[in-house]
């Protein structure tokens, strides 16, 4: 029988996946049978945690489903070659993915100037399914202008586009509410306009901004590929005196055709990213490189002449620039570029060389292009997912939040890091990149050894294996500073076994902050690289008693008397015992200064200037500084 005394119900329920009602019977039962206000409050915290927990499993299940659907709806569209089937796959893989109750395509019409509802699924309304729609009106007339996704929840109360009494009467005829609305672009022109819409009030979220626009990229794609083979074939059996013109016309898009559906198909049978750096490499007999955000490699077949040259960065930087600007592959000699993005976002590139490209050739450029998007889109999702699963393991042993070793050895060995090997734990500080920036190359860090990183108590953490903590510390900021082009301080602890690493991760801790007190930025140690200053800190070395003995008698008279015995003592030490220097640091008279070292002398000893117990002084003023520095 399930005791509702414990909050361990909840674990169970969330391992069975039960409905959010079935988490309020534990307390119910409780206040039914009287347990007390402590143990009522008590579930009841426990409640709400696996509420949390059970919401974010449910949103990453949702986008698994998603990402699932768009791999599906992209794999079903390479294979159609007939427009009209390619515009109603696109639109009823818009509302599966988006579970919307309506979606719809217009698109431009050349001949007059306008744009037309081409096809819906799930309208109702013969005027809406009609509509055309003068350019600049409507919703989707600011998605044109603009080229950029917009949404709203209410429609007809928007005043951000321009509203016309025909676009909104066909709007109310329809029922529809909030819209989402998604530009199709090709080689740098809006051709239409993807919409996902409700019958009632809905925020669009990011991520189902990021997934239509994500389709919409490779629905412009495969309905340019469907439109070029229908061109092709007519012109074929009304050009027969231009057959051979027509022949390579066509062959150049079946190429086109034939090489997307091989790069399309490498990412739905879960191939990476060098998988698709070696599958354009072949098709374009050349050599590739993916490039990530800051033009660096993330894989390529060959080594370019620009490797590590930053001016080249800087030129290759500006190419991908232009190339999402313009939606299509850009020169940059010797090279060819075509930037990776997710609708507006941009994740990368792809960098050709060996020869120049002809027309067919950067249009498989392309399309590997919006292939490696959905591929990085969907890297950086489950890369995320992990980081969460590793920080929230370390932040567990950290805290010794569950006191089950067996369970913390297991989710651990899962993840692939052997807890009964020795470990290292190593606190790393970086002033001059954003936190999020440092965590993040921390656990890609981490992860590449079989190690966890998190950030806890306003601290970036690894757990890495080793048995050297100083060597752990320089490994791991020499690793850090050339992912981050910055200087890494690291501070080494361990080395420890098992699930206990509290006294690890105090002395990494300690470490890091006696070098940044000693002024040593961007330094990376372990405690016996600190000579005297780590013995001290180390593991059963009362710091604060050595910290009191050494400068006790100048605390208890700085106390009772109102004075600053101790930082003369400590400006007259940084200043190299020169009392000139040290007075001007103070802003104080000399005779002033000799007074008060009188009276230190007083206070130690006629020897404290002696280099002996002047060692021991400076040292205890310096820990006074780590003791007394507030937690980062």
């Amino acid at each position: 029988m399930t005791s509702y005394g414990s909050g361990q119900v909840f674990l169970e329920l969330l391992a069975r996946d039960a409905s959010a009602a079935e988490f309020e019977e534990p307390v119910a039962a409780a206040r039914a049978r009287d347990a007390g206000a402590e143990a009522v409050a008590e579930l009841e915290r426990a409640k709400l945690l696996a509420l949390r927990i059970r919401e974010k499993l449910e949103k990453r299940r949702r986008r698994e489903a998603e990402l699932s659907a768009l791999y599906e709806t992209v794999g079903g569209l390479a294979a159609l070659h007939d427009v009209d089937a390619v515009l109603q796959a696109i639109v009823r893989g818009a509302r599966r993915l988006l579970d919307a109750d309506t979606a719809y395509l217009a698109m431009y019409d050349p001949a007059r100037d306008d744009a037309y509802m081409r096809v819906t699924d799930g309208s109702v309304s013969a005027k809406f399914q009609q509509l055309r729609l003068p350019l600049g009106a409507g919703l989707g007339g600011l998605v044109v202008q603009t080229a950029a996704p917009y949404h709203t929840s209410r429609y007809l109360g928007d005043q951000q586009f321009r509203h016309t009494g025909g676009i909104d009467d066909a709007v109310a005829d329809e029922g529809l509410v909030a819209i989402l609305g998604v530009p199709l672009k090709l080689r740098g022109g809006v051709i239409g306009v993807l919409y996902a819409a409700d019958r009632s009030e809905r925020p669009f979220a990011r991520e189902e901004v990021s997934l239509l626009s994500s389709l919409a990229v490779h629905a412009a794609v495969a309905l340019d590929n469907a439109r070029l083979l229908q061109e092709t074939r007519a012109a074929l059996d009304d050009l027969n005196a231009a057959n051979r013109l027509v022949q390579a016309h066509s062959d150049a898009v079946e190429r086109t055709a034939a090489a997307y559906e091989q790069f399309t198909d490498l990412v739905i049978r879960g191939g990476g990213v060098d998988d698709i750096a070696a599958a354009v490499a072949s098709v374009l007999d050349g050599t590739l490189a993916v490039l990530d955000g800051d033009a660096r490699p993330l894989a390529r077949t060959a080594e370019t002449d620009g490797d590590g040259d930053p001016a080249e960065r800087d030129r290759l930087r500006a190419a991908v620039a232009s190339s999402l600007a313009g939606g299509c592959a850009v020169t940059c000699a010797p090279y060819t570029v075509a930037a990776v993005a997710a609708g507006d976002e941009p994740l990368g590139a792809l960098v050709f060389g060996g020869r120049e490209l002809n027309a067919t050739d950067r249009l498989i450029l392309e399309r590997a292009a919006s292939v490696t998007a959905l591929l990085l889109l969907f890297r950086n999702s489950v890369a995320q997912a992990e980081e969460r699963v590793r920080g929230d393991l370390l932040t567990d042993l950290l805290t010794a939040r569950y006191g089950d070793p067996a369970a913390l050895r297991e989710r651990a060995r899962r993840l692939g890091t052997d807890l009964d090997e020795p470990h290292v734990v190593v606190d790393v500080a970086c002033d001059t990149v954003p936190v999020q920036r440092l965590t993040a190359a921390a656990a890609a860090w981490a992860r590449d050894r079989h190690g966890l990183a998190a950030r806890h108590d306003g601290r970036t953490l690894l757990l890495v294996p080793g048995e050297d903590a100083s060597a752990a510390a320089r490994t791991a900021a020499a690793g850090l500073q050339a992912a981050l082009a910055q200087a890494v301080t690291a501070g080494g602890g361990g080395p420890v076994r098992g699930t206990r690493i509290s006294a690890a991760h105090t002395e990494a801790v300690q470490c890091l902050d006696a070098l940044q007190a000693l002024g040593r930025t961007g330094a990376a140690a372990g405690m016996r690289d600190l000579g005297f200053l780590g013995l001290v800190l180390g593991d059963s070395n009362d710091v604060p008693g050595f910290v009191a003995r050494a400068l006790g008698p100048l605390t208890r008279y700085d106390d009772r008397r109102g004075t600053r015995l101790l930082d003369t003592v400590d400006a007259y030490f940084r200043h190299g015992q020169n009392l000139t220097r040290t007075r001007e640091a103070l802003h104080l008279h000399i005779n002033t200064v000799s007074q008060r070292l009188d009276r230190v002398t007083q206070l130690l000893g006629p020897d404290w200037r002696e280099p002996q117990q002047a060692l021991e002084i400076q040292l205890a003023l310096r820990l006074r500084h780590v003791l007394a520095a507030p937690p980062r």
